[in-house]
């Protein structure tokens, strides 16, 4: 087990995660949650989410929503502040990287695959910023994805949605900066959650990501969820507008 840092300004902070039943939001929901935080988190997977939930000691919530939906994305971010309060850090988790060959791609496989990758973002920001503003600052963290800086390939419709995150990152923290609310990108790359290794990691595919990578061990989750801590604590008080990548110097 590492010998992790500890953040005594995440103690008591209201933090909202969208996708936190499972994979890396499931770890930054943990992660949050260990630093004395109130957690609350929305996903589609409500028995997920329960799992999660009874792992956790302290003051926390899940909502259910799909955030395709984005009134229903709104609905939800309002129970959780009327249950604990409103957010202070935003982790815009929620993603899902299916294959799609480019040749079979429809207009409204396009657009589903932009509302389940980017569109809710905003939206989410939308949601939350005001109370950020209101309370003289905030913290709000986007999830990138290293698929596109790599070039990869075989869905076209995820890696555009994620480069495009890059753009609101930046915008964001431009239009939300003097009101001391800071937008930050964290870049994973090919981590090790369970879904990708039921679907994707075979032996030769891992080989080939090693040999990519400085660094010669798989990624856990559990290091992308440190990224965001630091970039939602205080430490991080003067990064905005950026990328933090964890992949292990893929190359």
């Amino acid at each position: 087990m590492k010998d992790f840092a500890a953040y005594p300004s995440l103690n008591a902070k209201t933090v909202f995660v969208t996708g936190g039943a499972s994979g890396i939001g499931a770890e930054i929901v943990a992660a949050f949650a260990a630093q004395g935080a109130r957690v609350g988190f929305v996903d589609r997977d409500a028995g997920s989410a329960a799992v999660v939930l009874a792992g956790l000691a302290g003051n926390h919530a899940f909502a259910r929503c799909d955030l395709r939906d984005i009134q229903a994305l709104k609905a939800a971010f309002a129970d959780l502040e009327e249950r604990l309060g409103k957010a202070q850090v935003l982790v815009n988790n929620a993603a899902r990287d299916d294959r799609h060959d480019w040749r079979e791609v429809t207009p409204d496989y396009w657009d589903e695959r932009m509302a389940t990758n980017l569109r809710h973002m905003f939206f989410a920001i939308q949601a939350v910023a005001p109370g950020m503003i209101g309370a003289g600052g905030g913290s709000i963290i986007n999830m990138g994805s290293n698929s596109w800086w790599e070039g990869g390939g075989g869905f076209a419709a995820y890696t555009t949605a994620k480069a495009a995150v890059h753009g609101l990152t930046r915008t964001m923290a431009r239009d939300l900066g003097d009101h001391r609310i800071r937008v930050n990108t964290v870049v994973p790359g090919w981590i090790m959650t369970k879904r990708q290794e039921e679907l994707w990691v075979t032996p030769d595919a891992l080989a080939r990501q090693l040999d990519r990578q400085c660094l010669p061990d798989p990624i856990d989750p559990v290091y992308v969820a440190r990224m965001v801590l630091f970039l939602a604590s205080d430490d991080a008080a003067m990064c905005s507008g950026n990328n933090f990548m964890v992949e292990g110097g893929s190359i």
